[in-house]
């Protein structure tokens, strides 16, 4: 089919409508545009999964905080578009923020979806509101699309563990996906932020990697996660980031703290540090550290 684009839900809807009526499956890949290879890795993944491949670019205003990047995030329809059906992508579903949140053109405060035992530690912690933000809007897009799939990089390792917990608990009939990180040579995470890098903050940038992993190797040798992850802080300082917001030693799945290393319970570390106007997020598993 040829790839096109719709901006209202009904328009999404009646697709799906149609493709679920050919008894085909559908998937989603959600981003707020500004496409890079990482996100077309996300369309590859649900193009060997699904049947047909909905993408929605929507930039979504409630899960920036004060004096964060909403009016100047990169936007490029066009060039996302582009990049989109070149990939094999079949829909992009690119509402308005009136189309995504009519209750705020009434003055209604709306509906949210808050988890709490996720959205106030790590990034929570640093963006307060954000994950409700992503709850919210995430939970709109699948219930809109009502997709079989859905697929989300683990770049942003506990936005994925949030979209896990929401389906679950609210019994979304979705199947959520995480795809891993894709990377530079170097190591550098694709982010869309990552154009905000000048040449020499960008030489520099891949250290979050690299401490990422020696902080990785050094926990499974045995010690305190605690003093990794304050010695990895200096580090990074030392290699001029800053603000250094955390370097964290979690449960895969709760997010909880973890101060020793058990082979039997996934663990991640993860990383938030600021370099010139960008800020930069990465994880890796525990084990790939070695």
């Amino acid at each position: 089919m040829a790839f096109s684009t719709v901006r209202t839900v009904c328009e999404l809807r009646a697709q799906v409508r149609t493709w679920r009526t050919d008894g085909l499956s559908v998937g989603l890949v959600p981003t707020m545009g500004a496409l890079h290879a990482g996100h077309l890795s996300l369309v590859h993944a649900a193009l060997k999964r699904c049947d047909r491949v909905i993408v929605s670019l929507f930039v979504n205003p409630t899960q920036f905080g004060e004096g964060e990047d909403f009016s100047v995030y990169p936007r490029d329809e066009d060039a996302d578009r582009v990049l989109l059906e070149s990939a094999g992508a079949h829909l992009l579903f690119a509402p308005s923020v009136v189309e995504m949140y009519p209750e705020r053109s009434d003055d209604r405060a709306g509906t949210e979806v808050h988890v709490p035992a996720l959205d106030s530690i790590l990034e929570g912690a640093y963006r307060p509101g954000h994950f409700t933000g992503v709850a919210t809007v995430v939970s709109k897009l699948l219930l809109q699309s009502l997709a079989d799939h859905a697929f989300f990089g683990e770049k942003d390792f506990q936005q994925l563990q949030v979209i896990k917990t929401v389906t679950r608990d609210l019994y979304i009939p979705t199947e959520i996906h995480g795809v891993a990180t894709l990377r530079e040579d170097d190591g550098l995470a694709l982010s869309s932020r990552n154009r905000y890098l000048t040449a020499e903050e960008r030489a520099t940038a891949p250290r979050l990697y690299e401490t990422l992993c020696k902080v990785a190797a050094d926990f499974k040798r045995g010690g305190s996660a605690t003093d990794f992850c304050r010695a990895a802080e200096a580090v990074l300082v030392d290699f001029g980031f800053g603000p250094v917001d955390y370097v964290a030693i979690a449960d895969a799945t709760t997010l909880k703290p973890v101060e020793t290393y058990d082979a039997n319970r996934p663990a991640r570390v993860l990383a938030a540090a600021s370099l010139g106007r960008a800020r930069l997020i990465d994880n890796i598993p525990v084990d790939s550290g070695d």
